[in-house]
């Protein structure tokens, strides 16, 4: 007769120490809020043009250091998506290899992400350094292949580079001195 009333017992006390582990429970309203914004990252996206492939960045550090290695430690690619077949390679940041959504560059060039005003964009083609203060601006350069309203600074990029500033028909008339003095300051320029 003890035996039929173990299986009983046992449940009893199994049931009793899975109650007591139980832990606190947290209301909704009593949980603790976000301690910052998240970053959207939208500011600024550079591009570079190189043996056949489009290279995208949304930090400044890892475009730099791509400018100065030739390669990316972290990137996703997509083979033949960009324009005329192009293999499309995101730089990728130590803290955005791991995700699968969420990246900057990536969701900019999508079109699931709007630039942050203002912009700062810079792409490298052939030779020449092209300077945006808008993505979209930046995004029809990489379609056309050429900035249509424009002012030209030959020779005056940090090894010597023709620098191309994308104009707009607001400002097509004038000297963009803001661009360029925003230019010589993300590249350390006097």
């Amino acid at each position: 007769m003890k035996l039929t009333f173990l299986p009983v017992v046992t449940s009893l006390v199994a049931l009793t120490l899975l109650t007591a582990c139980g832990g606190e429970m947290v209301k909704k309203d009593e949980a603790k809020p976000m301690a910052e914004a998240v970053s959207l990252n939208n500011e600024d996206l550079y591009e570079v043009h190189h043996d056949g492939r489009i290279y995208i960045f949304d930090d400044r550090a890892v475009y730099e250091e791509f400018l100065q290695v030739g390669e990316t430690s972290y990137r996703k690619v997509r083979i033949g998506a960009g324009p005329k077949g192009k293999t499309i390679v995101f730089g990728l940041t130590n803290a955005d290899k791991k995700k699968m959504s969420g990246i900057a560059s990536v969701d900019m060039y999508d079109g699931a992400l709007d630039a942050a005003t203002p912009f700062y964009g810079e792409m490298r083609i052939d030779g020449r350094i092209y300077v945006f203060g808008s993505l979209q601006e930046m995004n029809s350069a990489r379609i056309v292949g050429e900035v249509p309203l424009r002012y030209t600074d030959i020779g005056s990029g940090p090894k010597g580079e023709t620098v191309v500033y994308a104009l707009n028909s607001s400002n097509k008339k004038v000297k963009p001195e803001a661009m360029i003095a925003l230019f010589h300051k993300m590249n350390d320029m006097k």
